[in-house]
């Protein structure tokens, strides 16, 4: 099995019928898939490529003095001395760094700031042409995803990019690229490597390559769409492999409902009772932050226990 390629030109031709049904395959079905001819200019992609990748190898004296690193190594001295050791399950072998509208962004390289607001802009629109393709395959009037995220255009939504890099990693066995988890929040965009692999996607109890491929956008539902969906889509469990060999670049965007956004089923399955209970993205972002590795569904019942912020 692979990772449904979806070519999202066609949303807008002949094909319209069997492009949508193949993004509701996507969301029901894997909680992945990926977009080409997704309308990104491929001009601007390479310019993405180019800067992040500059950015990273400013970054990369720092990060072998970095503690996973350090962790790593020590491990492996202990080793040698003939010491039983344990893979490290709490840490993660990877250089990050975020971009949101109000934080610093790195000046070094001179052309990193402009690209990236670019691509943001861009990765935004498709985002949202996206979640109108989710709502008409759930039956909900065309922008009601983005209305859920944003109390009805009174708050914007929540819109963060993670630069990673996965470094070579000597001894792979002994330490995680990224751990298995689902992502917290809305619709997910990577922009990833397409020539060294590494990210897994959880489909009927395997693990799954995402398999890279040029150019194309990885789209992914975290549980807020769960939620909306009321569990019709499901936040996928993922993961990235450290690699021996090969400096695995990962570019992610997550558009996210407002901290302020109240968010409910939004799916009236036959007149079933809702299965999720209504929440506030920023008490849920609470709870996620302590239990990002851990089962998902306890986290949708602690956010309702849990001390509740002021709607606005």
């Amino acid at each position: 099995m692979v990772v449904p390629v979806i070519d999202f030109s066609k949303l807008d031709g002949a094909e319209r019928a069997e492009t949508m049904a193949q993004i509701a395959d996507g969301c029901e079905n894997w909680g992945f898939f990926q977009l080409v001819n997704h309308g990104i200019p491929l001009e601007l992609l390479d310019r993405v490529k180019k800067v992040c990748s500059e950015s990273y190898r400013l970054r990369e004296a720092a990060f072998r003095q970095s503690e996973p690193v350090r962790t790593l190594e020590a491990l492996v001295e202990a080793e040698r001395r003939g010491e039983a050791v344990a893979p490290v399950d709490d840490m993660d072998w990877e250089d990050i760094f975020y971009l949101h509208d109000d934080n610093q962004w790195p000046s070094d390289p001179p052309a990193f700031k402009e690209t990236m607001r670019e691509y943001r802009a861009e990765l935004k629109k498709l985002a949202e042409r996206v979640m109108e393709a989710m709502d008409e395959n759930l039956g909900l009037d065309k922008g009601r995803m983005k209305a859920a995220f944003t109390c009805d255009g009174i708050h914007a939504p929540t819109f963060g990019t993670k630069v990673s890099h996965y470094p070579p990693c000597p001894r792979p066995d002994l330490v995680t690229g990224l751990r298995a988890h689902t992502d917290a929040g809305g619709v997910i965009l990577l922009f990833q490597d397409d020539k060294v692999g590494g990210l897994e996607v959880l489909k009927d109890g395997e693990w799954l390559d995402v398999q890279p491929l040029a150019d194309a956008i990885v789209v992914n539902t975290g549980d807020q769409v769960e939620v909306l969906s009321n569990g019709r889509y499901r936040s996928a469990w993922h993961r990235v492999l450290p690699m021996r060999n090969g400096n695995r670049r990962s570019i992610a965007s997550f558009y996210n409902p407002a901290f302020e956004a109240a968010i409910s089923p939004a799916v009236d399955e036959g007149g079933a009772a809702a299965s999720y209970p209504e929440f506030v993205f920023g008490d849920y972002m609470d709870v996620y932050s302590k239990h990002k590795f851990e089962a998902k569904e306890p986290r949708f019942e602690a956010v309702v226990k849990a001390p509740k912020t002021a709607q606005a």
